[in-house]
């Protein structure tokens, strides 16, 4: 069995959407930049096929939310709170694919040689988990080929400037973390410039990333009140 690739999204209409990107552009702007941000998130793993199984990582569970998110599976994040969901989802498809790479819509600014470098990190004897720091602390990719249990999962506080390292350290038990070249992700307003610019950096952007690249410099073109208004 192949790999799999889940990327986490949520679906606009069911659940808030980028509420810190939100409250400084306005609701229908971030919701705007999920939607990009996760069709050139999907399309660097559509790149990765067949080497990859990707999935939908979908926060709802229900029938709207499968149809709003086609192309790849559909897997229910599940209940609970992101160490809950993020145990919930890399347990199902590490038991069905043996290694699993979980990544957020966040950072589309990736490639598909970044999940290619993870795969080899996974294949590699040595290591059994992979991770790709973000620049806030954080972790923009995770990945790993053996069970992990829940706890280590659930002890970990997200959305602090030592996630990663958290996770790293509750991990170094059951095995090392190959580390993958740091990302900028998208959380604020702020952080738009960052990605602007990594994109801008990409050798072959493929259309999605230039199109979310486009959008990007119509919106940072604006002030403030502007984009919130619009």
């Amino acid at each position: 069995m192949k790999p799999a690739l889940a990327i986490f999204v949520k679906t606009a209409g069911l659940s808030p959407v980028k509420t810190r990107l939100a409250a400084t552009l306005g609701t229908a702007h971030a919701t705007h930049f999920h939607e990009l941000a996760a069709a050139a998130t999907a399309a660097v793993a559509r790149q990765c096929r067949p080497a990859l199984t990707p999935y939908w990582a979908v926060a709802e569970s229900a029938p709207e939310a499968s149809e709003a998110w086609p192309e790849f599976e559909n897997l229910w994040q599940g209940t609970g709170g992101l160490g809950e969901r993020l145990h919930h989802v890399y347990s199902e498809l590490q038991a069905r694919h043996g290694s699993v790479l979980l990544i957020g819509a966040d950072a589309p600014q990736l490639t598909p040689s970044l999940l290619t470098d993870a795969l080899h990190a996974l294949a590699a004897p040595g290591n059994p988990f992979a991770m790709g720091n973000a620049a806030d602390g954080g972790f923009w990719l995770f990945g790993g080929r053996m069970p992990i249990a829940r706890e280590v999962w659930q002890n970990v506080r997200y959305s602090q400037a030592d996630t990663g390292a958290q996770l790293r350290h509750a991990l170094a038990a059951s095995g090392g973390t190959s580390q993958l070249p740091t990302l900028a992700d998208v959380d604020h307003a702020s952080d738009l410039d960052l990605l602007a610019a990594a994109l801008d950096a990409l050798s072959d952007p493929l259309p999605a990333q230039r199109s979310l690249r486009d959008w990007l410099r119509v919106i940072l073109s604006k002030a403030p009140q502007q984009v919130v208004d619009a």
